[in-house]
């Protein structure tokens, strides 16, 4: 990855050279200007896929733009959105010229439409909500018109702050004669009428948006331009990214594997800040009451009022929830089966240990089996021999082998990817030689990545676990296994699909000199993945041999469900054999499937997954109280009755490596965080299914006249 970076580097070196990209050149224009210029050089000299930029690309950023500014439709009317068409087809021509008229009447009104937004929310929150009324508001807010005029746009803001409200007002009419110290870790005020608890609703709600103005007013022009230039840029694919230097730095620290804050990563969504990852150590892991799909929708610091982050940039709201080791915020969720819940969480620096490999014995019955979990591939770049993905798994292989493992399941559940060059020797562990991956960088012929160490350090029954969120460096891992039929894949119907690589590139390197300061960088992709059978993993990802189904089945969660995803494609196979093992694949796929028809769990994950794919596509929401209430109990009884499924016993023990129960008599915490993980194993019917497999394949090998997995030097 590094030769790829350094080749990028030296080619737009060379190039700029001739371009004349010079302080002198600049000397008459803004940062901004020179930004623009520079990004677009990049992206049409770099990129693996380029993009042409005419009318249709000018009507993509034209639309985007306006929606990543103002998504819930609440600032701009009609009128603005028609005085900006004229501009419609005329962003290509302003990006090849340097030209930024179209962000600055944009930028113009929208300051302009939030100081009168302002006055608005203040006369509607005025007067009383009538939670009695039946009304409703859409929560679809892609599919909303703009309002036609100023009239029209406040009645749109009352349905807004009165949905805003509704679960405060809720909160306060259930605290209603309850004694103070009951609701005193409530932050409500304790009220006696119905009245009462409306006024304070408005207030609290009131209070809430004068902070997010306040906010957004500290906000400068330049960070808003940053948006405009992501815009364009995130036409390219979903993975290329422009970073302005504060988020540099934040990029460079998360790379360095310490995070400060909350230890997730938040995607945004018109309904709030969608939690699509969750960096294990942190505070939400450890809590373990957040989930992959929670929605935050207010932030609030320790104990003060909440600020609504719905249509909030995710930039400015992952500010506001993170901050300093040991302080606290109060996360307002909308969970992924539609209920809310505050909760509170004291910051933290994530501890990477979490991010590491790790290793269990399984018992059933008389025999063990051995499961390694690997969180994502990790890599120091400035120095491989130090900790990496590959080597770690290698020592786990080994540990388990000693105490006589009889079966091997690598779990990459929810594994995001990193460093190509671990999954190739990691591949190497369980095959005899032979290619891996191919990877091909724009224009140019396709690279075998091979493994070439003859030694095989695990040659008995393999399962690898994945699911939707298993990406990139996983879908390679698990796509070679599969294709050389050297592992059976359990899990999601298809993983996440991203076949793409990335490199980071600082802007600075391209100038020759610059008088406005650190330009930031660029995340571009340019290359792509393909398995050695020819297909592509853009998009399609890595389907498993025994498809079980959980949560997020139904939700889109895929690259395919991104912005401007790349397409998938093929080109011509490597040249590889099967392994020539003990697997009977057919039957044993065949035996997996037949039990996961007859699992009782099974059909309960799989009627979960339909419900929430069905909550989330309610997106007409009442706004009188009787009907909100009715829906929250139905909700909360569903939920009630899904929660069997977090109670279910596979029967399975779990144990800790003997090296790891002698490091526990001096890290409590360590023997803490393994307890819960044996106690969420054995609650995992994907793992049980994994054990069953396992136990076919060596009954196969067995049969076949095989061997369980040998030491081998």
């Amino acid at each position: 990855m590094k030769r790829n970076l350094a080749y990028v580097l030296v080619v737009m070196l060379v190039a700029v050279a001739s371009c004349s990209f010079t302080n002198k050149s600049f000397e008459n224009d803004d940062k901004d200007k020179l930004l623009l210029d520079l990004i677009t050089y990049v992206l049409e000299k770099g990129h693996y896929e380029p993009k042409n930029i005419d009318d249709d690309f000018s009507v993509n950023v034209f639309e985007d733009f306006i929606d990543v500014i103002d998504p819930t439709k609440r600032y701009f009317l009609s009128s603005d959105i028609a005085d900006f068409e004229q501009y419609k087809f005329q962003i290509d021509d302003q990006i090849k010229n340097t030209d930024i008229t179209f962000f600055n009447t944009v930028y113009q009104r929208l300051v302009l439409r939030m100081s009168e937004a302002k006055e608005i929310y203040k006369e509607v929150l005025e007067k009383p909500f009538d939670y009695t009324e039946n009304e409703s508001i859409s929560i679809k807010y892609e599919e909303e018109p703009f309002a036609t005029n100023k009239k029209e746009l406040q009645e749109r803001w009352r349905k807004q702050l009165k949905y805003a409200t509704l679960g405060t007002y809720d909160s306060k009419i259930r605290h209603m004669n309850v004694d103070e110290e009951a609701v005193s870790d409530d932050n409500d005020h304790n009220v006696h009428t119905t009245e009462e608890a409306e006024i304070e609703a408005r207030k609290s709600t009131e209070t809430t948006l004068d902070e997010f103005f306040d906010f957004v007013d500290d906000l400068e022009r330049k960070d808003w331009f940053v948006q405009y230039i992501n815009t364009i840029v995130d036409e390219f694919d979903p993975h290329t990214f422009y970073f302005a230097p504060e988020e540099k730095e934040k990029f460079d620290t998360s790379m360095s594997g310490k995070f400060e804050g909350i230890g997730a990563r938040l995607q945004k969504k018109p309904e709030g800040a969608k939690i699509v990852e969750i960096i294990s150590g942190g505070p939400v892991w450890r809590d373990q009451r957040l989930e992959v799909g929670d929605e935050i929708v207010k932030v609030g610091q320790d104990g003060g009022e909440s600020i609504d982050i719905v249509g909030m940039r995710i930039g400015d709201a992952i500010k506001l929830i993170k901050g300093p080791q040991g302080t606290v915020v109060d996360l307002t969720v909308r969970k992924v089966d539609g209920s809310f819940e505050t909760i509170s969480l004291t910051r933290d620096i994530v501890e990477l240990e979490e991010s590491y490999a790790k290793s269990a014995n399984i018992i059933r019955d008389n025999n063990k089996y051995g499961l390694i979990n690997l969180p994502k591939f990790y890599v120091d770049f400035e120095d491989y021999s130090e900790r990496n993905a590959a080597t770690d798994v290698a020592k786990e292989v080994e540990r388990l082998k000693q105490e006589g493992a009889e079966g091997l399941i690598l779990d990459l559940r929810d594994n995001g990817g990193g460093s190509l060059k671990t999954v190739v020797e990691m591949a190497g562990l369980f095959i005899k030689d032979g290619p891996i991956v191919q990877v091909r960088s724009g224009g140019k012929d396709k690279d075998v990545y091979d493994d070439k160490d003859e030694r095989i350090q695990w040659d008995g029954p393999l399962v690898i676990l994945v699911n939707e969120l298993s990406a990139s460096a996983s879908e390679i891992l698990a796509a070679a296994m599969q294709d050389y039929k050297r592992a059976i894949v359990i899990g999601s119907k298809q993983t996440f699909g991203k076949g793409t690589v990335q490199n980071v590139i600082p802007l600075d390197n391209i100038v020759r000199s610059n008088e406005h300061g650190d330009l930031g960088a660029i995340k571009l992709t340019t290359q792509k993945f393909y398995r050695i059978n020819g297909g592509s993993t853009q998009l399609e990802g890595v389907k498993s041999d025994v498809i079980v189904p959980d949560k997020y089945s139904y939700i889109d969660l895929g690259e395919r469900d991104q912005s401007n995803p790349l397409k998938w494609d093929k080109i011509t196979p490597a040249n590889y054999k099967v392994w020539d093992g003990y697997i009977d694949y057919e039957q044993t796929i065949a035996n997996s499937k037949a039990r996961m028809a007859a699992n009782p769990h099974i059909k309960l994950i799989e009627e979960n997954a339909k419900w929430l794919k069905a909550q989330q596509e309610e997106t007409e929401i009442s706004l009188n109280y009787d009907a909100y209430k009715e829906e929250k109990k139905r909700v909360k009884e569903k939920s009630d009755y899904f929660k069997n499924i977090t109670t279910y016993d596979s029967k399975l023990t779990f144990k800790s490596l003997k090296y790891e129960e002698e490091l526990f008599t001096k890290d409590s915490v360590l023997r803490e965080k393994r307890n819960r993980w044996h106690k969420n194993l054995a609650k995992d019917v994907y793992v049980e299914e994994a054990v069953n497999v396992l136990r076919d394949l060596k009954l196969n090998n067995i049969k076949n006249g095989g061997k369980l997995a040998s030491v081998k030097g």
